[in-house]
């Protein structure tokens, strides 16, 4: 697994099935980095100061990728400026990245890889925790935390439009806490969005209808993934008309049914993961929590026994990605 060291200026290599020693490797990427999206054998980091290019073979930077709307100066935590949410074509050549500018406004910025420079961008929604890519890979989808809104982007061209969702209405506008974070795609193409473990936001990209089915957690939620015909979502506890504790919830798209796990403490991200030998799944929680609370570590929970055990993992280990079978 990798996972970004959101305090300092590197990537982790984590081995989850080594819990004594779960650091294999850290390499600096940037400051503050944020997102991490693993295609073509490399790894495409988030930071303040730009796009690190990692290859995974050698466990080194290979680039730094500068934002065509730089930050200005540099800052750590959930309103630094620079880059956030991004997501990469599956060859490497391209990446699409969310920029949080000094002004407070956000823009999606389309790198050339090989050329290293921003070749295009558009405007999007304000603060977008996270960048998704539809499996053609033709769209992209910007979760604009502070717009209450996703942004629908053609892939080649950067035409945007803008779908609100907020099944909370958007009374508060940036004060509020009924706002989207993260999202997963499922089978049918359609963005899973969760609110406040309470409701779930279920939005068609091409029609941009929006459905709202109900969720049990009551608790604010963050981090989001899919793994087979599974939703999990991390909650952090009670913020906004969300009154409940921190806790993880295991929801089965097929029925709708929901498994609410407690929690000790505060995640901010949630991959899958399978053990190698075993062939066990797991679910890996990061403990890098954009708001105070956050700590160096990182939760695996067995997606079967619901059993929890804790990873050390230093530097506020904030994204996590997947490394690909025959990665090192």
């Amino acid at each position: 697994m990798l996972a970004t060291q959101a305090s300092g200026d590197s990537l982790a290599f984590v081995d989850p099935a080594d819990p004594a020693n779960p650091l294999v490797a850290s390499v600096v990427v940037g400051q503050a980095p944020w997102d991490v999206f693993v295609a073509g054998g490399q790894a495409f980091v988030s930071t303040a100061e730009g796009v690190a290019v990692v290859d995974l073979d050698d466990r080194r930077r290979t680039g730094l990728i500068p934002y065509a709307n730089p930050a200005g100066r540099i800052e750590y935590g959930e309103y630094r400026a620079g880059g956030t949410g991004l997501v990469a074509s599956a060859d490497g050549a391209f990446v699409y990245v969310a920029v949080l500018r000094a002004d407070g406004t956000s823009v999606l910025e389309k790198m050339d890889v090989t050329a290293g420079r921003t070749v295009d961008s558009v405007e999007v929604g304000l603060r977008p925790f996270d960048v998704l890519l539809s499996g053609d890979g033709a769209q992209l989808y910007t979760i604009d935390h502070d717009s209450f809104s996703v942004h629908v982007v053609d892939a080649e061209s950067l035409a945007a439009r803008r779908i609100e969702v907020a099944p909370f209405g958007i009374q508060g506008g940036l004060a509020s806490w009924e706002k989207p974070h993260y999202a997963a795609i499922d089978d049918a193409g359609n963005l899973l969005l969760p609110y406040q473990g309470l409701a779930l936001a279920v939005v068609n990209p091409a029609s941009g209808a929006v459905t709202v089915e109900k969720m049990t957690a009551n608790s604010h939620q963050h981090g989001t993934a899919i793994v087979e015909d599974t939703l999990l979502v991390i909650g952090t506890g009670a913020f906004g008309n969300s009154t409940g504790t921190p806790n993880f919830t295991v929801r089965d798209l097929a029925t709708d049914a929901e498994e609410i796990v407690p929690l000790k403490r505060l995640h901010e991200t949630v991959a899958p993961w399978v053990h190698p030998e075993t062939g066990r799944r797991y679910a890996l929680l990061s403990g890098g929590y954009t708001r105070d609370g956050f700590w160096d570590g990182i939760t695996v929970i067995d997606l079967e026994t619901f059993e929890q055990q804790e990873l050390a993992v230093p530097g506020r280990p904030q994204a996590l990605a997947v490394v690909p079978s025959g990665q090192p």
